[in-house]
């Protein structure tokens, strides 16, 4: 496993400033080698150690517990900084951020707040298992508790996690529980082999008989009554992260151009010019991409806003409040999609046939963001957002709306 030499002194009550100087000192190192990484496609234990020694892990949780106390719009670019040096990191410190904060808003205040300051206190990482597809895990009740038996075809981060949450069968509904993975009965498979996002760890998990305790089931979710608003507003910031990785995997492929361009990419025959950095057309090229990518990050930076002011009205926002929230996520994830794919692929109109060498593999932008923007169909996404435009109609809660 590759390791990284960025080192920092305390990764309690980091400043905001801090963060980002250290998300911009990780991100920086792993560009130097995410051609590498990416051939390897290992779970990046390395690379978590690093974020939780940079306190970005805890970016999030309340300085009174000794986290930074950034808000939604600030983590988010936190993720997108991390994903123009490795997209998968970009990704897995998003889906911790959603998974660790999920907690205040599922749970009672009591058993959030153990758990938050467990997490800060130990710069625990919180991964998932709650595909709604795939519908494999049972509770069955044993004793003063249950057990859990089943599968999870995806889970990302399997290896790494240290907490998950989890949905499952138990009688006739569907509950929601928050568990260490180090308990007895919990297994992560070496099966992810897809070709893009080959870091995020995202392959299938498995119980037996994994122990569940009363006090690690939530309040929130459960198929017999309606969730409580606060608790469905991790799926609009999920897909904020969606967007976030993949318009900084977008900024990542543009930078790498450039530097290709300025070190690497000879002018054409009949350019008139003698670096192709002078060239009028990759000229054109680099001014329209960089324009693109700052509206899309305008957008994405203004859609979290919206959402983070409906959050921050905790148990008092509305149904309404969300839904209108969560249009303006989906907004950015249309914009974020098409952007990301094409730039990603057209990067190669500026660096030149010579940069398709294997040894670059410049590919891995457009492999990973293809990859994840198939998590699930864009066009349902505008589809949400013409539902609201023209009847006024709020998405209709679920794990992707």
């Amino acid at each position: 496993m590759s390791q990284s030499n960025v080192v920092f002194a305390s990764n309690r009550n980091a400043t905001r400033e801090d963060l980002f100087a250290r998300a911009e000192a990780i991100a920086a190192d792993l560009s130097k080698r995410a051609a590498e990484l990416d051939r390897e496609g290992r779970p990046p234990l390395g690379e978590i150690v690093k974020l939780k020694n940079a306190g970005l892990l805890n970016a999030l949780h309340a300085p009174q517990i000794g986290g930074g106390g950034l808000d939604w719009v600030d983590g988010l670019r936190l993720v997108r900084i991390l994903a123009r040096g490795e997209s998968s990191i970009g990704q897995l410190l998003g889906y911790h951020y959603v998974n660790s904060q999920y907690v205040y808003w599922a749970f009672d205040e009591a058993r959030a707040q153990e758990f938050g300051g467990k997490t800060v206190a130990n710069s625990l990482y919180w991964g998932a298992a709650v595909n709604p597809r795939d519908p494999g895990l049972v509770l069955t009740r044993r004793g003063n508790g249950y057990v859990l038996n089943g599968r999870k075809s995806f889970s990302t981060a399997a290896h790494l996690s240290d907490y998950i949450n989890a949905n499952a069968a138990l009688d006739d509904g569907i509950v929601g529980f928050a568990a260490p993975t180090n308990r007895a009965g919990y297994k992560a498979n070496d099966d992810w082999d897809n070709f893009g996002q080959r870091l995020s760890d995202s392959g299938s998990v498995e119980f037996h008989d994994f122990p569940v305790y009363e006090e690690d089931l939530d309040s929130a979710a459960s198929t017999g009554g309606e969730a409580p608003v606060l608790a469905t507003f991790n799926t609009p910031l999920i897909q904020l992260v969606f967007v976030n990785f993949y318009l900084g995997t977008a900024e990542g492929a543009l930078r790498e151009a450039v530097d290709y361009v300025r070190s690497t990419t000879r002018p054409w025959v009949t350019s008139g010019v003698e670096r192709a950095a002078d060239d009028p057309y990759i000229l054109e090229r680099v001014g329209e991409f960089t324009a693109t990518l700052k509206a899309s990050a305008a957008l994405a930076d203004s859609a979290a806003a919206a959402v983070q002011q409906a959050l921050a009205k905790g148990h008092k926002a509305t149904a309404r409040e969300r839904g209108e929230a969560a249009t303006e996520a989906y907004a950015a994830k249309v914009n974020a999609t098409h952007v990301s794919l094409d730039i990603t692929s057209r990067v190669f109109e500026l660096t030149g046939a010579r940069s398709t060498a294997e040894k670059y593999r410049f590919d891995r932008f457009w492999r990973n963001v293809r990859t994840h923007t198939l998590h699930d169909p864009v066009f349902y996404k505008a589809k949400e957002v013409g539902e609201f435009v023209l009847n006024d109609k709020i998405p209709e809660v679920s794990l992707y709306s």
